[in-house]
């Protein structure tokens, strides 16, 4: 977990130059280690690795390895993307992704740094984009001449390196600091929209922080993805706009299918002739509208420690007033007019009980296990984490917001956790060595104690180093008395970043040093006196999925870092087959947090970058892999379709199945993927993943061994029954369906 910004400067040899953007992607060498010698344009880098920037250097065989890095490349600028500029002024470099902080250097001068690193003593690391501008006077520059761009890297803890898919360098242009404002949700399926349920239409706006007085042309055009059939094609001749006053632009348009449209926005500035464009794709929802009735929801078991308190929130749904009933309640618990059990047992055993639900519109029932032993986390978390919205801008306010909006709207479907990620630590413990919270956290046990009477559990953040990842106190050297603390706040889930713990562990740390922090910690957690989920972040370090489990985790990362992109969802999710066998109940393994909704790393925030379609792909796989489903996004703004997303029933049962079993791969190709989970009473949960820009039809033959025997067919998106594993699937999109016998 790290924290996400920005950056820029530079050009390469050889490369078509388009509307003065030159990529800069190909050509890089790399090493690991530090010496400001190879920052000078005569250093003989011949012997170092040629570096691959689709992947960290983890991926590039520097597997766990932190600290100092060095990427070097030689560079032709040509003077040429001067004269076909407007402005003139000065060059800007882009490098899509640092990790961490980074220092950049052109023929020996440094033009830009951003961060630091922890021998300087500076907290925070920067993980994430950066855009560096450089005057076209500056004599670091040899126009039309060989360049070389020197990065120095400085990774805390993670992946490591610079890497994604945005490298160029190109002249400053007038539009540069103009930006399409997307944040707006979109209007469709709404009676009050001229035109009713087939109408769709939403707000953009234009912004910048400049004070030049834009004014031009502002138009769109919407496509069909499947036909390639325009839609809708719309202009205005009114976007006039400058910093502070942004131009607004209200547009609908009609829609015939229910999938998701592509639509191009592009700006023209009438005076310099620059140009803007920006893309984005229209939700549809295909989670069906909640019926009226009692549904009872979630997972069929929950397991707790012999004399550990008893939390769980019967989750149901329905419209009205509901009235909750357990039959075979055991002594010590009851259970509350909202459904929620409380209460303490100290025999192990398994407890079944039936749950009614009732409301003027019916019932239902369901059968439930209170599993009483040493094993809790029986199925994969559900809840919600504050790192991928608010990063170190958390605060009580946000919580108890997170909080509250989960028991209005997703508590019902089995949502419980509410985790406190990075930047809740005082600078100092108190006088008896205890952690205790900075001031954005008046009152943590009150806040605990907030969340608990919703119904719902409460998580925290801390790392086995000295220093978290966001510079806050760790737990290093005082687990015991942090487990303590977190015990008598009333937490219950706990998430441990391995972060400066690089800094006590040996440079290339071997298998039971890896172990060693989370082992301490969890001797360290079972002293309180409560259950409190353990997850491990370290990033699949030492192949965590297959030694987790033995080291006391409930769950551990496999991977570094994600961000709100197809590149990094997709390259996380789809490469989890090698951990699938060491999942189980109690103990899974974990690709990293959701990405849909508004996200950001805070305080700013935007929608995210994945497509509608991208996002039914990031839950239907997160569901089949069983990994914990942690939201990441603002919960004060859930939008219709991200609501949809989290409140699919039969999706969420998927991942919350009692047999605890993750999704294996198996069908792998250029054009798709197809993975397969096994279910408990013999069922299995499939999903057709089109990995291509095209609409393509996949479909798995009756005939197939997976399907053999299997003769009920259902689409769990649209909750309805099929006739075959088959079907025509959106780009980056999913066919998710249930087989039974």
């Amino acid at each position: 977990m790290k924290k996400n910004l920005i950056l820029l400067l530079l050009l390469v040899p050889f490369l078509k130059v388009s509307a003065q953007h030159i990529s800069i992607k190909k050509g890089w060498k790399m090493t690991v280690g530090d010496n400001m010698e190879w920052a000078a344009p005569n250093f003989d880098d011949s012997g170092w690795q040629a570096a691959d920037l689709n992947k960290p250097w983890e991926q590039q065989g520097h597997d766990n390895y932190d600290g100092f890095g060095w990427y070097r490349s030689h560079l032709v600028i040509p003077s040429s993307i001067k004269q076909k500029s407007y402005l003139k002024d000065s060059l800007v470099l882009v490098l899509a992704s640092v990790d961490d902080n980074d220092e950049v250097y052109l023929n020996g001068t440094l033009i830009g740094k951003y961060g630091g690193h922890r021998e300087t003593n500076i907290k925070h690391s920067h993980y994430g984009h950066r855009e560096y501008k450089i005057a076209v006077n500056n004599p670091a520059i040899l126009w039309d001449k060989e360049n070389v761009l020197a990065i120095r890297i400085y990774d805390t803890g993670g992946d490591g390196g610079i890497y994604g898919s945005d490298f160029n360098i190109h002249m400053a242009d007038i539009t540069e600091g103009v930006e399409f404002n997307k944040s707006g949700d979109f209007s469709y399926g709404d009676q009050s929209l001229q035109g009713g349920k087939n109408k769709m239409g939403k707000s953009i706006m234009l912004e910048t922080k400049n004070t030049y007085e834009y004014k031009g042309t502002m138009s769109l055009k919407v496509t069909d993805p499947e036909t390639g059939a325009v839609v809708a094609s719309l202009k205005t001749d009114t976007a006039h706009f400058t910093k502070g006053r942004p131009f607004t632009w209200w547009f609908t348009f009609t829609t015939t299918k229910k999938q998701s449209y592509n639509i191009e926005y592009l700006f023209k500035d009438k005076k310099s002739g620059s140009e803007i464009t920006d893309a984005e794709t229209t939700p549809y929802i295909l989670t069906p509208i909640e019926a009226k009735a009692p549904r009872i929801n979630g997972a069929s078991t929950f397991g707790v420690r012999p004399g550990h308190p008893v939390l769980f929130r019967i989750p149901a749904t329905g419209i009205g007033t509901l009235k909750y009933k357990v039959t075979g309640l055991p002594a010590g618990l009851k259970v509350s007019s909202k459904g929620i059990i409380t209460g303490v047992i100290n025999k192990p055993g398994d407890y079944p009980m039936v749950f009614t639900v009732t409301n003027s519109h019916g019932s239902a029932t369901k059968k439930f296990v209170l599993s009483i032993g040493n094993k809790i986390g029986l199925t994969p978390a559900l809840g919600w984490n504050s790192w991928n919205a608010w990063g170190l801008s958390v605060n009580d306010e946000k919580v108890r917001t997170a909080a509250r909006e989960m028991s209005e709207r997703l508590a019902s479907h089995g949502w419980s956790y509410i985790n406190i990620d990075d930047g809740w630590e005082a600078e100092s413990r108190d006088a008896d060595g205890k952690i205790v919270p900075n001031e954005k956290f008046p009152n943590m046990k009150g806040l605990t104690d907030y969340v608990h009477g919703l119904g719902l559990r409460m998580g925290i953040y801390s790392s086995p180093g000295p220093r978290t990842c966001g510079g806050y106190l760790g737990s290093y050297q005082h687990e015991d008395d942090d487990a303590i603390t977190y015990g008598k706040w009333g937490i219950d889930y706990l998430k441990y970043d391995w972060c400066s713990y690089g800094q006590i562990a040996p440079p290339h740390p071997n298998l039971d040093e890896m172990k060693k922090p989370y082992l301490v910690m969890r001797a360290s957690l079972d002293k309180a006196d409560r259950d409190i989920l353990f997850s491990y972040c370290q990033y699949g370090m030492g192949q965590v999925w297959k030694w987790g489990a033995e080291a006391g985790g409930n769950s551990w990362r496999t991977t570094g870092d994600i961000t709100d992109t197809w590149e990094s969802m997709s390259g996380i999710g789809f490469s989890q087959d090698k951990a699938a066998p060491y999942a189980g109940p109690g103990h899974y393994n974990d690709p990293d947090m959701l990405v849909v909704g508004k996200v950001g790393w805070g305080p700013a925030l935007h929608n995210t970058r994945l497509t509608y379609d991208e996002q039914y792909t990031h839950i239907s796989l997160w569901s089949l892999l069983a990994s914990p489903l942690l939201i990441g996004c603002d919960m004060g703004h859930l939008d219709r379709f991200t609501l949809s997303l989290l409140t699919n029933d039969e999706v969420i049962a998927i991942n919350q199945d009692a047999l605890g079993k993750e999704a294996r791969q198996y069908v792998k190709n250029a054009d798709y993927q197809i993975w397969v989970k096994e279910l408990t009473g013999g069922r299995k949960a499939i999903g057709l993943f089109n990995m291509t820009d095209k609409y393509q039809t996949i479909t798995l033959p009756k005939t197939d061994a997976a399907l053999k025997g299997y003769t009920k067919i259902r689409d769990a998106w649209r909750q309805q029954n099929l006739t075959a594993v088959s079907g025509k699937v959106a780009p980056h999109g999913v066919l998710l369906v249930t087989v039974s016998k």
